[in-house]
């Protein structure tokens, strides 16, 4: 039985084709019995906005193939030749273990991915579509990330320079209960409000140029309030913060419109920049601008990649405990046939000797152990053998001569 992966993600395939590989659960459902048919029973399907990928257990080489052809058939209008990703055997546990600690994702060791490889093995085993192998890799590599998570604490090294920023205010003036001005209504102003409500901002305003967008922000945050953008002088004279993240090719806070009273943190996210640098120079003014964001951002993405280096060792390590039990389970069914074996000879030993015997009941139970306790001493060794056998080869021509010797 072999480990086998198919699919996209977002290293080869831009956003326009994972959009169309997405799967729902009606489709992962119907994914799984397709796959059931061609007798691939275990299977796993990883769908996120990053990857569409499908994790299985295959008995024979060409179920490889064709569960890519089932994989590509579930979505008939896009021509995914060049965007597919096929792997198998120990590439392809590696590859889950690195997904699931987030070492393939797109912000090198986020956690998200983790519980979403947890909630696609939930949903196979829900479904009847997992097993013994499939429950024990995936879990072992959820295990593995989990170590990786605590002993590395790689998502703690930020790499959005939003993110980063609110850290550096926090730092600055502590967020908590803090009033606050946040210029601009596109993405990243959406990131900073976002952030500063996760910091327990107090009464945090929001101002744009286009004002139909400014109300847009109080659909996805309630409890912002709304100002004109004309009047955000008047409002960051009564704040703590202000963070602008405008588009604008100019200055919109500029010094000589604007002298701060009391103690103020400038957060600017644009570039170009959107607030004075003058601001600097003023004594109880602090000012941070993009480009010592940035700068941090690169240093933590370098920590970051070399923290992934350790997360890779990590993941050798613990890869080749669940490639050695995968080896050894492939020889399950032959001891279970060589143990069933052995039963049916202790019974036919007992049946002939209780005929043959006036035995008591305590002398009937001593001779079935007995005899058991015999023929388990003589399958000890071959067992043993079996389970450190180190190539499917080896495994294969085991079997064949364990089946000639013993009939089974």
């Amino acid at each position: 039985m072999e480990f086998g992966v198919v699919g996209v993600n977002y290293k080869k395939a831009q956003l326009e084709i994972r959009d169309k590989t997405s799967f729902t659960d009606v489709m992962k459902l119907e994914f799984f019995q397709k796959a059931a048919c061609i007798g691939v029973e275990q299977v796993m399907a990883l769908s996120t906005c990053n990857r569409s990928e499908a994790y299985f257990f295959y008995e024979r080489e060409g179920q490889r193939g064709q569960m890519r052809e089932i994989y590509e058939g579930m979505f008939p209008d896009v021509s995914l030749g060049p965007y597919l990703v096929t792997l198998s055997g120990k590439e392809a546990a590696a590859y889950l273990f690195r997904v699931t600690a987030g070492l393939e994702s797109l912000a090198l060791g986020e956690t998200q991915i983790l519980g979403q490889v947890k909630e696609a093995l939930g949903y196979s085993v829900t479904m009847g579509h997992s097993g013994k192998e499939l429950n024990k890799i995936v879990r072992d590599a959820v295990t593995c990330a989990k170590k990786i998570q605590t002993t590395l604490k790689i998502s703690e090294k930020p790499l959005s320079v939003s993110y980063i920023g609110i850290q550096m205010l926090n730092k600055a003036c502590g967020i908590k209960g803090r009033t606050a001005l946040v210029i601009g209504s596109g993405k990243t102003a959406c990131l900073a409000l976002k952030y500063l409500f996760e910091y327990h901002a107090g009464l945090v305003t929001a101002c744009s140029r286009n004002y139909a967008h400014a109300r847009q922000l109080r659909e996805k945050f309630p409890a912002v309030q709304l100002t004109s953008y004309e009047a955000r002088y008047e409002a960051m004279a009564k704040c703590d913060i202000v963070v602008s993240a405008t588009s604008s090719p100019h200055l919109v806070v500029k010094r000589e419109c604007f002298t701060p009273a009391a103690p103020l943190v400038f957060l600017d996210l644009a570039a170009p920049r959107d607030i004075d640098m003058a601001f600097a120079k003023e004594r109880n003014v602090t000012l941070i601008n993009i480009d010592g964001l940035q700068k941090i951002a690169k240093e933590n993405e370098k920590e970051r990649e070399a923290l992934v280096r350790e997360g890779e060792g990590l993941i050798e390590e613990d890869l080749e405990e669940t490639m050695s039990w995968f080896l050894s389970s492939r020889m399950d069914e032959t001891i279970a046939s060589l143990q069933q074996r052995c039963s049916e000879i202790v019974e036919d030993s007992y049946e002939y000797l209780n005929r043959k015997m006036e035995l008591s009941g305590r002398e009937k139970k001593l001779l079935r152990k007995v005899l058991n306790a015999s023929l388990q001493r003589l399958l000890r060794e071959p067992i043993r053998e079996m389970k450190h056998l180190d190539t499917t080869d080896e495994q294969e021509e085991f079997k064949r001569l364990v089946g000639q010797l013993f009939q089974i």
